[in-house]
């Protein structure tokens, strides 16, 4: 697999405006740069980047940018009024990926609420957080009555992600049960699923043939022992 080329913002503006300057066509610009193939689609991305927003263009947001839902909208409504291409909209908006612009599209084709994201990316490597069962119960309420927002409760009682996710997912599947704190706890055979009961009794049968084992060679030891 071939090494993907970073390009400098000095090399990508050069580029840029001897296209749109018309000195050179994109392919032949490409060459100059010693650029792929793929390089004359390169260059009219960096040239449209240029044209819509100066220097500017090459410094997009990258991922985990914040944005407020009423920036969403305006991007989404751009889009289907037809100002532009998925492309052109995500360069002009500073959307990292024209995919990003598509599912916003997608949320709001569906009525559903285009919300604001300010990515909290601690929330993600925070450590897990010892909690009582009625703690549990008001960080799991608080997720659910805000559309499963983990990542908002994880935030708001300074937990980790996982901890809101799992919670939550316990409390669907066993109600208040599941937010027992069963740490160090064994489940009973019944509490398990198939799998796990076959792995079990395998490991019983297993520890009961070792034992015959054990016990046939001490009686032939014994056996042994007494015949001498």
């Amino acid at each position: 697999m071939s090494r993907k080329v970073k390009y400098t913002i000095e090399v990508k503006v050069r580029a840029a405006e001897r296209y749109l300057r018309g000195e050179a066509s994109a392919k032949e610009i490409a060459t100059e740069f010693g650029m792929p193939e793929s390089g004359s689609r390169t260059v009219r991305e960096w040239a449209a980047a240029y044209r819509e927003n100066g220097i500017d263009g090459f410094h997009l947001k990258k991922g985990n940018s914040s944005y407020t839902g009423e920036e969403k909208r305006q991007a989404v409504e751009a889009y289907l009024q037809g100002k532009g291409s998925l492309r052109e909209i995500s360069r002009r908006y500073h959307i990292p990926s024209k995919n990003t612009l598509r599912r916003w599209i997608r949320v709001y084709n569906s009525n559903r609420e285009l919300r604001d994201y300010d990515p909290k990316p601690e929330v993600y490597v925070a450590m897990r957080k010892k909690t009582t069962k009625e703690e549990r119960q008001e960080i799991v309420t608080y997720c659910l009555e805000h559309g499963k927002d983990y990542k908002g409760a994880a935030a708001k009682y300074e937990v980790s992600y996982s901890q809101v996710y799992q919670w939550v997912r316990h409390y669907e599947e066993r109600g208040e049960a599941g937010l027992e704190d069963r740490r160090g706890k064994r489940k009973s055979d019944n509490e398990v699923d198939e799998l796990e009961r076959l792995r079990r009794e395998n490991q019983r049968l297993k520890a009961k043939l070792q034992e015959s084992e054990r016990l046939n060679l001490l009686l032939k030891k014994v056996k042994e022992f007494e015949g001498s």
